[in-house]
């Protein structure tokens, strides 16, 4: 079942504003994800914890000066397909939405996880991208 695209646009600029590339079909995840060099894909979502932590967690890491080559996202609940797909690439963690996980070089190399997120503040989920950003970008 797909949100109405108008639930989900502001949503979905928020991040394009934050300099990420929408994903929306399996084949933008591919082409994303499997090129040289490092790759934040981020599921983002309708759910408070997403506009409430997630989104400005996100908008805080991307201040640190080490950060992924590129910015990338998928909507969980619209881009059915993609964000599907994007999910196999790190079937090892359950689906979650919001998800994040990051590739260098075409691998996985860290997921970040909804319980992760859930229940704590922008500070706690940035502190874990960079983390994530200072060990592999």
């Amino acid at each position: 079942m797909r949100y109405p695209e108008h639930i989900a646009e502001p949503m979905r600029a928020e991040l394009v504003q934050m300099g990420f590339d929408e994903l929306r079909t399996p084949e933008d995840v591919k082409a994303a994800v499997t090129t040289t060099g490092t790759v934040l894909l981020f599921v983002n979502s309708v759910c408070g914890c997403a506009g409430g932590i997630a989104r400005p967690g996100l908008a805080l890491a991307l201040s640190h000066e080490k950060l992924p080559d590129r910015l990338t996202t998928t909507f969980a609940g619209m881009d059915l397909e993609a964000t599907e797909y994007a999910r196999s690439l790190f079937a090892d963690y359950p689906p979650s939405s919001p998800q994040a996980a990051l590739f260098k070089d075409g691998k996985c190399v860290e997921v970040i996880q909804r319980h992760q997120i859930e229940g704590t503040n922008p500070n706690i989920f940035a502190s874990l991208l960079v983390d994530a950003f200072e060990r592999h970008c």
